[in-house]
């Protein structure tokens, strides 16, 4: 297998390798937790988890109820959120949390400009924008992903209106753009503490795929049958989270053990194939290190969102890396890449 590897000051590319996917087998038991702010309880979506069990999210369609981000802790009634949105914002959706309470996401202004924060303690910190962003409004920066070291996982929107994964560091306020070899767009959604960087492109044949970037190499990933799979979050054991879509159109949710290899589909037990808000079945957002993942789900009329805790205790889960897929095979193939 041929791999080609290359490197440039602030921008980073690297050979590909394109993994499918023979089979995707049902994960581990789960517990199963439905969590909805009730400032709108037709939809609301859970997608970042620290270690703590803090969760971030936002409630609102953007349509009949605008964004309102907020985060939550156990035992997650109603009193257990707090509010979170950017002063002047019209929208905000907190996305990514660590260990520290450092939360990520993205506003948006009465003109449509979608533009990154970080929230620390009381203080926002915005707008952050990739300075490659486009001048024209509006423009769009989102944040999505945050590790203990202050690192954040996001994306902008260039001229042609594709996107441009790059990570952020919140000290030193840089970015570093992350370029999957070969794609047309590409965005950064996860970042764990060892700078390992998960999330989604489009392929040169406009296929969505998920991606894995180490360091020095990316490996893509597609369900078998599916041309739409990303990843949404990544944890420090190696396991990232996130979503394919199946041949009949039905979103499932996703878990793939890096150290393993081992996949597997964790959709929740109320979900539903008939769309709610254009949503329809699972998506996966987050996972923190013990195994517990949030994400939303549609039940046919509202998007709900999830908390699922594996069984046994989180401490097994880890050490079983998803229990029977253990030693599940892969086939793989060198192409090039890109993303969306």
């Amino acid at each position: 297998m041929k791999k080609r590897t290359s490197a440039v000051t602030g921008c980073l590319i690297a050979g590909t390798v394109l993994l499918l996917m023979p089979s995707l087998a049902q994960a581990a038991a789960y517990n199963f937790q439905t969590i909805n702010n009730n400032g709108d309880p037709n939809f609301n979506q859970l997608l970042g988890i620290n270690s703590s069990g803090t969760i971030a999210g936002y409630f609102g369609d953007s349509v009949v109820v605008p964004n309102n981000g907020y985060t939550v802790t156990s035992p997650y009634g109603q009193g257990n959120f707090t509010a979170e949105n950017v002063p002047g914002a019209v929208q905000t959706q907190v996305i990514g949390i660590n260990n520290s309470g450092v939360t990520v996401g993205f506003s948006v202004d009465a003109n449509g400009t979608n533009t990154g924060f970080v929230h620390s303690g009381s203080t926002f910190t915005t707008p952050v924008v990739d300075p490659n962003t486009p001048t024209a409004v509006p423009s769009t920066n989102q944040l999505l992903g945050l590790n203990n070291n202050n690192q954040a996982a996001g994306f902008y929107v260039n001229s042609n209106g594709n996107a441009q994964a790059y990570v952020y560091n919140i000290s030193a306020k840089t970015f570093t753009a992350i370029n999957p070899t070969g794609a047309t767009a590409s965005t950064a959604a996860g970042v764990n503490n060892a700078g390992d960087v998960a999330g989604f492109l489009t392929n040169a044949s406009g296929n969505t795929e998920a991606f894995y970037f180490n360091g020095s190499t990316f490996t893509e990933f597609e369900a078998p049958g599916s041309t739409n799979t990303g990843f949404f979050g990544l944890n420090n054991k190696g396991i990232a989270v996130g979503y394919y879509v199946d041949a009949n159109g039905i979103t499932n949710g996703l878990v793939y053990n890096v150290l393993t290899n081992a996949w597997s589909t964790v959709n929740d037990p109320n979900g539903s194939s008939s769309p709610a808000f254009a949503v329809t079945g699972t998506t996966i957002n987050g996972i923190n290190d013990a195994g517990q993942l949030v994400g939303f789900f549609s039940d046919g009329t509202h998007v709900n969102g999830l908390l699922a805790t594996p069984t046994p205790e989180p401490a097994s889960f880890a050490l079983m890396g998803v229990g029977a897929l253990l030693g599940l095979g892969m086939y793989r193939k060198f192409k090039k890449s890109g993303v969306s």
